[in-house]
């Protein structure tokens, strides 16, 4: 038989994924699951092309890494996009089936804490979310013992004959991003004598604003819509989310803004 699209994409399993648990059902439920799945098909393709990237920049190949930066931050633009079509929800359509929701929450989204966990904000704390022996627990322990982006292009600063001290080329991958005032050096000598690999370091710093964007307009929408009231989940809702924003994945490449 014939491969056709609807075979090659799934449509069937695809368009048959989408089950709202309000009676009726309620209208807006089809669009709240419709968007969050779709969040889950970027994330999965966000994952797919951080994996790449970093094996790119191990490689020391700057123009595949480039073009990769290039379309995460157009996926990340799509992801803020996504928000202003949740937000033609009104708070009154949400509230006629949240409390079906139970304890089910966008912060136990596996895929986004992975992306978090490759940009470098890994905490132990994560984990808890998550039984022992899970499927999801086990796909975030990898991803905790498994190096950062950050550690990628450390080796590629290295590769491209760069100073990196050893301190940081061997560094403890589980633990949280820091400071380095000797990569803050090292990052102002590439940006006085290395054009090329300070596009890098730009985009880097443009993937960082890109999920912070994200993260703060996720803040908005939900404060529109539920307002102060608890998240899914025993979550804070959007006491939580503000307490997310302006962290910087990279520090370095913002503490040297300043001295440029």
């Amino acid at each position: 038989m014939a491969l056709t699209y609807g075979k090659y994409l799934h449509l069937d399993e695809l368009l048959a994924a989408q089950h709202p648990l309000s009676a009726g059902p309620e209208h807006d439920e089809l669009l709240f699951i419709v968007i969050h799945q779709v969040y889950e098909l970027w994330f999965k393709q966000i994952l797919h092309e951080l994996d790449r990237l970093a094996q790119l920049l191990e490689q020391g190949d700057t123009h595949h890494a480039l073009a990769g930066l290039r379309r995460i931050l157009t996926i990340l633009k799509t992801l803020v996009a996504q928000v202003d079509i949740l937000e033609t929800m009104t708070p009154t359509s949400f509230s006629s089936f949240r409390t079906r929701l139970a304890t089910s929450s966008g912060f136990e989204s596996v895929q986004f804490r992975s992306i978090e966990f490759v940009l470098g904000h890994k905490r132990e704390t994560a984990l808890a979310h998550y039984p022992e022996h899970s499927t999801e627990r086990t796909l975030l322990e990898r991803r905790m013992t498994a190096p950062t982006l950050w550690d990628a292009f450390a080796r590629y600063l290295d590769r491209q004959g760069h100073p990196v001290p050893r301190e940081l080329l061997t560094r403890d991958v589980r633990a949280p991003l820091a400071p380095s005032p000797a990569m803050q050096a090292l990052l102002l000598e590439v940006y006085r004598r290395d054009a090329l690999t300070a596009q890098v370091c730009e985009r880097l710093v443009d993937l960082d604003e890109g999920l912070q964007e994200w993260r703060y307009r996720h803040v908005k929408m939900v404060e529109r819509t539920i307002g102060e009231k608890p998240g899914s989940g025993g979550s804070s809702g959007a006491q939580y989310l503000r307490s997310t924003l302006f962290r910087p994945l990279f520090p370095d490449l913002w503490a040297i803004r300043a001295q440029l």
